[in-house]
């Protein structure tokens, strides 16, 4: 589901992973047109950095 937010609002991706400076940020960029392209690859690899934090926070917990 938030793959698909990094895709079409790019912006709102950074408000559910608790980044809100970043999403303004984002949203700044998204809003021209041209930026959308490098905010929606902005988001998807803060969701994928987001993804691999958690894991590496289970497996820590889990020792």
């Amino acid at each position: 589901m938030r793959l698909l937010l990094a895709i079409f609002l790019p912006f709102t991706v950074f408000f559910t992973i608790g980044r809100p400076i970043a999403g303004i940020i984002c949203l700044l960029l998204q809003i021209t047109l041209i930026g959308w392209i490098p905010a929606a690859l902005w988001a998807v690899y803060a969701l994928s950095q987001y993804k691999t934090d958690k894991k590496i926070e289970a497996s820590l917990r889990g020792r």
